[in-house]
C-alpha cells in the first residue's frame, strides 16, 4: 500500500507504517538468541502500537509458537477467527482481575496465569462450568513486587493448584516471573531473582509439578542474558525493533530493525515576522522572520505534550524540533525560512535509514522510554502494514 494514502487513494493526514518484513526478521533474530527455547511473541496493547494480531501472524510466520497478552480481552482476540492466528498456536494471558472471563479463556483453551488464591479459585470454577480442564501457569513474585506470588505463599499455591489438578479441574501448563531490572546490565538484583527462580521452580516440581514451559526472559534478557531463557522466552517491545534500553545497544548494534515510522503530511506552510509567537503559552517566539509548518499530530494521537520544544522531525532532508507546546491535534515547526509546500512529508519517527529521527530520540526528548512512544499512537493515526505477504 502507498504510504501516503488510504486504500481509496486519499491523501491521509498522518500514517504509522508497520513493516512486517521486519517484524519477521526481528523474531528470527531474537530466536538466534535463544536457540534452545521456544519463543512467545508479546503482542499486548495492540502489538505495542504496531497492531496485534498483523504482528501476531507475522510473528508466527518467523517461529514464534506462543503469543502472549496482558488481558483477557486481548488473548479471546487472537483467538477469534478474525485475526487469523492459527489455532495450533498457544496463547497466554495474565492481567487478570477478579470477575474476569475465566470461562471463556478456558473455553478458548488460552493459558492463564495465577499469582494468588482468589484466581485459582476463580479459574478452577470456571473448569467446572465449563466441563473443561484450564490451562494454568503460576507466576512466581521473585522480586518485581508486582504480580506473582511471593515465595512464603507459593506452597500453600502450588499445593491447591495439584489437588485442583489431581481432580481433573487443571493442567499447571508453566511455571513463570518477570525481571525487574534486566536492562540495567549487571544490577544484582538480577542474579537475585534468577536463583529465586530456580528456588521456587524446583520446589514446585519437587511435589510433582510437570510444567510444559518455565520462563522470566522478556527482551533484554532475550538479548543478553542466555543463562535465563529456560524454556521459552518472552520478547516484547524488541520484536518490533526497538532497544530495550540504550545500554542495552541500539538497535543496529542488537541487530533489530524498527518496524514502525510515523509520518504526517504539513497541513499548513507560512511566513511569519521575528517576535512572533508560537502554539499556547507562546513559549516559543521567532527569533527573526521565518516559515513555520503545522504538522497535524498532537498528544490526542500519542505525541507527548512533553517533547514540547524537543521533539525531532525531518522535513524535507533536515532535523526540526518542535516549537513550542505540542497542542491536542497539531503542533508546529519552524522551517527556518525553507517553504516546503503543504502535505510535504513529515516524518517523526522511524528506523533511521534516511536520517530521520527514531522512538528512542523522542523518547530523550520526552523524558520517557521508546516503549511508550510507540504504545502511545493513537487510533487516529491509521496503521499501513507494508511487507506483509511471505509464502511458506
Amino acid at each position: 500500500m502507498n504510504e501516503t494514502a488510504d486504500p481509496h487513494g486519499a491523501q491521509l493526514r498522518a500514517r504509522a507504517v508497520i513493516d512486517l518484513a521486519a517484524v519477521r526478521a526481528n523474531v528470527r533474530t531474537l530466536r538466534e538468541r535463544a536457540p534452545r527455547a521456544a519463543l512467545m511473541a508479546v503482542v499486548k496493547a495492540d502489538g505495542y502500537g504496531h497492531g496485534a494480531a498483523e504482528c501476531a501472524r507475522a510473528a508466527v510466520q518467523a517461529g514464534a509458537t506462543w503469543l502472549g497478552a496482558a488481558t483477557p480481552q486481548e488473548a479471546l482476540a487472537l483467538r477469534a477467527p478474525e485475526s487469523g492466528v492459527p489455532d495450533d498456536v498457544r496463547v497466554m494471558c495474565w492481567l487478570w482481575t477478579p470477575g474476569g472471563p475465566w470461562r471463556e479463556a478456558v473455553e478458548a483453551d488460552i493459558d492463564v496465569s495465577v499469582s494468588g488464591f482468589w484466581a485459582l479459585d476463580e479459574v478452577v470454577a470456571a473448569a467446572r462450568a465449563a466441563d473443561k480442564p484450564a490451562r494454568v501457569q503460576l507466576k512466581a513474585d521473585t522480586g518485581l513486587g508486582r504480580g506473582g506470588c511471593q515465595p512464603g505463599d507459593w506452597p500453600e499455591l502450588v499445593a491447591g493448584a495439584l489437588r485442583a489438578e489431581a481432580e481433573g479441574l487443571l493442567k499447571v501448563t508453566g511455571l513463570w516471573s518477570h525481571f525487574a531490572c534486566a536492562d540495567e546490565p549487571g544490577h544484582p538484583s538480577i542474579a537475585a531473582q534468577l536463583l529465586t527462580f530456580r528456588e521456587m521452580v524446583a520446589y514446585a516440581e519437587s511435589q510433582g509439578v510437570e510444567p510444559e514451559v518455565r520462563h522470566i526472559a522478556n527482551s533484554p534478557a532475550t538479548l543478553t542474558l542466555p543463562d535465563s531463557h529456560f524454556d521459552l522466552v518472552r520478547p516484547g517491545i524488541a520484536m518490533y525493533g526497538v532497544s530495550p534500553s540504550p545500554e542495552i545497544g541500539t538497535p543496529m548494534e542488537l541487530g533489530l530493525r524498527p518496524a514502525m515510522t510515523l509520518t504526517a503530511s504539513l497541513a499548513l506552510v507560512k511566513n511569519v515576522p521575528g517576535g512572533h509567537g508560537v502554539s499556547y503559552g507562546h513559549h516559543y517566539v521567532t527569533a527573526g522572520a521565518t516559515t513555520l509548518g503545522l504538522v497535524p499530530l498532537g498528544y490526542a494521537d500519542g505525541i507527548p505534550r512533553h517533547a514540547s520544544g524537543g521533539g525531532p522531525v525531518l522535513v524535507e532532508g533536515k532535523w526540526r524540533t518542535v516549537a513550542g507546546r505540542v497542542a491536542m491535534d497539531q503542533f508546529v515547526v519552524d522551517l527556518g525560512g525553507d517553504e516546503p509546500g503543504p502535505g510535504a512529508e513529515a516524518v517523526l519517527f522511524g528506523p533511521g535509514d534516511r536520517g530521520e529521527p527514531t522512538a528512542e530520540d523522542w523518547a530523550q526528548a520526552s523524558g520517557t522510554i521508546a516503549y511508550e512512544i510507540v504504545t502511545r499512537i493513537g487510533s487516529r493515526v491509521p496503521r499501513v502494514y507494508v511487507n506483509g505477504e511471505q509464502s511458506g
